[in-house]
């Protein structure tokens, strides 16, 4: 997917989510830690609903780093278990929503029953348009670097875009525009392996609710954020005067009518 072209699509944008503070939440309340990431997938479901609507066409979830498999077995275990659920039972609704389902990450360590229902979920919803969901399961943005790196070692002159062709690739999917915006919540203010090529020049949006709270209203919050900051990707600002600026624009954030 390219960049929107004219004024009538402008509004069109990645946004890609951290989605952190399950567990916190839900040792807060005293509960397991596996009753936050099953509320948690309730916010997911309130997060895919609502982003259509915000101009949101590519949304990437970080569901499961590969460093999570230090976590404890058990809390390893029932978070593909719930992944697998989700997407069993989540299939219908977004096809019939216009969400095209991928899955970025490695493969070769989830279960196989996880692996099946991640293959039907995106057969089942490979010709949706109303919006891109890609989950981050098992994935490390410097696993996914380093092995389009290599694919690319023989390569006489790379260049950006075959390195991003490579990058999809490795993620186990095709490629997806830059993020725009990227939301952390927990109350953490770092990136933690994710989408780091593709985040160069995201905006950074960090916030202390935690993910199971999250609402329509924050990720509404979050875009109307985004929409007020002057995007430059290294060029100077456009209030300078023209003679200034030597000719060259600014590219500011489209604004929804």
């Amino acid at each position: 997917m390219g960049r929107p072209a004219s004024a009538e699509i402008e509004g069109l944008f990645h946004v890609a989510i951290v989605m952190d503070g399950n567990g916190r939440w839900a040792t807060a309340r005293g509960m397991g830690r596996a009753e936050g990431h099953r509320h948690g997938a309730h916010a997911v479901r309130r997060t895919i609903r609502a982003a259509p609507s915000l101009g949101i066409t590519t949304l990437t979830l970080f569901a499961f780093s590969s460093d999570n498999w230090k976590r404890p077995q058990r809390e390893v275990g029932t978070l593909l278990h719930l992944f697998g659920d989700y997407l069993r039972s989540e299939q219908v609704e977004l096809r019939q929503n216009g969400v095209r389902l991928s899955v970025i990450g490695r493969r070769d360590r989830l279960p196989g029953n996880l692996v099946a229902a991640i293959e039907v979920c995106e057969a089942a919803t490979a010709r949706a348009s109303r919006l891109h969901l890609r989950l981050a399961i098992d994935y490390s943005a410097r696993g996914a670097i380093l092995s389009a790196a290599e694919s690319l070692a023989t390569e006489g002159e790379p260049s950006v875009d075959s390195f991003r062709k490579r990058l999809g690739s490795a993620c186990g999917t095709d490629t997806a525009p830059d993020v725009d915006l990227l939301i952390r919540t927990g109350g953490e203010y770092r990136l933690s392996d994710f989408l780091l090529w593709e985040s160069a020049y995201a905006e950074l949006y960090f916030m202390p609710r935690m993910w199971p709270d999250f609402e329509v209203s924050d990720l509404a919050a979050a875009v109307a954020e985004f929409h007020t900051r002057q995007r430059r990707f290294g060029a100077l600002p456009a209030d300078l005067p023209s003679r200034e600026l030597g000719g060259s624009g600014d590219r500011k954030v489209p604004r929804r009518a």
